[in-house]
């Protein structure tokens, strides 16, 4: 969904780029900007802060997962030792007990890894916060030195001047097509 919404802000702002180019060569140029987000991250110490903590925290996820996932291997390797020794009630027990791990297993990766997961809800609130800065920062940068246009090159964040939306009239023109 992030990639759409970059990709489809990144051709919108080169249309739009281009198109201002062009209609301002005899009027006055656009001033324009753009942001390499790498560098950003690399050097906004929240932002590396915040990494380092979506790292342990991911470390942290993935050991719990991996020592569910030895339990159940564990529980599997003793049944099929066992299997032909074993009554039919107590295979039963051992096929119930591994169904059990696996179950938990599942169900921790859903809950950290699903959708609206532990993990996604860490991400945004590690991350959210730090984008709305960055892109306050941009729109005071853009405001403060009179650009028309900044985009970045990854994230999707950006500003353009109010005085170029052209919703209102896509609308207006969807409107009187459609009719």
């Amino acid at each position: 969904m992030k990639r759409i919404r970059r990709t489809l802000l990144l051709s919108a702002l080169s249309i739009f780029a281009v198109s201002m180019l062009a209609d301002n060569i005899s009027a006055q140029t656009a001033k324009i900007g753009f942001v390499r987000d790498e560098l950003i991250k690399k050097g906004y110490p929240a932002w590396v802060k915040a990494e380092e903590q979506w790292r342990a925290e991911t470390k942290a996820w993935e050991d719990e997962a991996l020592a569910k996932q030895d339990e159940l291997q564990l529980l599997k390797d003793e049944y099929e030792k066992q299997r032909l020794i074993l009554s039919d009630e107590k295979k039963r027990e051992k096929e119930a007990a591994i169904s059990a791990k696996e179950e938990s297993l599942d169900a921790f990766t859903r809950q950290i890894y699903g959708p609206n997961g532990t993990a996604e809800r860490k991400h945004g609130q590690l991350l959210d916060p730090l984008l709305e800065s960055i892109s306050k920062a941009i729109e005071a940068v853009a405001i403060e030195g009179d650009y028309d246009v900044i985009f970045t090159l990854q994230s999707g964040l950006g500003y353009i001047k109010e005085q170029y939306d052209v919703t209102d009239k896509i609308v207006k023109h969807l409107e009187q097509t459609t009719d």
